[in-house]
């Protein structure tokens, strides 16, 4: 009789706990960000979080008059972190994708990016020659898209390296340790001024954002598949700032090409 108690007091418990989660008014938010992963999200020299997507989070978290906390999580481990209510959503540059969205609920998308292929200014490397291709070392960042594209499409050809971060695979890039890399480019453009005078490196691929299956439908917020009521807020915040403009405001101030949807 105690442990039918027990398990009856158990489950009374649970029920509250998860009606006060459903009832939470969120007046404090914490969104879980990789960082860094510039020109999204970044370190300034005073310790200070900027980028495109910080200020336009935290434009968000104005709109809705809360509070709002950066929790910083490496990417491989950000969707169980979410699950495990480390933080409340991800605003991360993440890409929508139905194999996430098998685990995680999104916000509308609010911009997508091109991805390239990238490498030293003196490799003469021919992207659509498939055979030449073969035993080249090849890095990204585990567990992105640029990651997924590779392994599918070139994971029978080329050496793959996977790094922790989208910094990692520069530093091997400028070391001669790899041949080449694909990337996101905004990522490629801010960390080694790619398509600029003066770089190191060249983009020997035209921009790339197919196939959907693999690079999604645009990035979105995430949050857990319940928090519907919060993934709405989000929604709400997102389509006043495109209407008021302070979306377009930050799209000019970050990119001088077209990343919107």
């Amino acid at each position: 009789m105690r442990s039918i108690n027990l398990f009856l007091a158990a489950s009374l418990a649970a029920g509250l706990s998860i009606g006060i989660a459903h009832a939470r008014d969120y007046s404090e938010i914490r969104l879980g960000v990789d960082i860094p992963y510039e020109p999204f999200m970044y370190r300034q020299p005073d310790g200070e979080l900027t980028g495109f997507e910080i200020e336009l989070g935290n434009a968000v978290c104005d709109y809705l008059e809360v509070s709002c906390t950066w929790v910083e999580q490496d990417w491989d481990g950000i969707i169980p972190g979410l699950l495990a209510r480390n933080y409340d959503a991800i605003m991360s540059s993440m890409s929508i994708t139905d194999e996430r969205a098998e685990r995680v609920l999104f916000s509308e998308p609010y911009y997508t990016t091109p991805s390239a292929w990238i490498t030293p200014n003196d490799r003469e490397i021919d992207i659509e020659d498939r055979d030449s291709l073969k035993g080249l070392a090849v890095g990204v960042q585990r567990a992105t898209l640029q990651d997924n594209y590779v392994t599918e499409l070139y994971g029978d050809i080329v050496e793959i390296r996977r790094y922790t971060s989208a910094d990692d695979v520069v530093t091997d890039l400028r070391a001669g340790r790899l041949d080449l890399t694909f990337m996101d480019y905004p990522v490629a453009e801010s960390t080694i001024a790619i398509d600029t005078a003066g770089s190191d490196f060249k983009r020997i691929s035209g921009f790339i954002k197919e196939p959907e299956h693999i690079f999604g439908k645009g990035v979105g917020v995430a949050f857990r598949p319940r928090d519907e009521a919060l993934a709405e807020r989000f929604n709400e915040a997102l389509a006043a700032l495109k209407e008021n403009g302070t979306y377009d405001e930050l799209m000019e101030r970050y990119f001088n090409y077209d990343v919107k949807l």
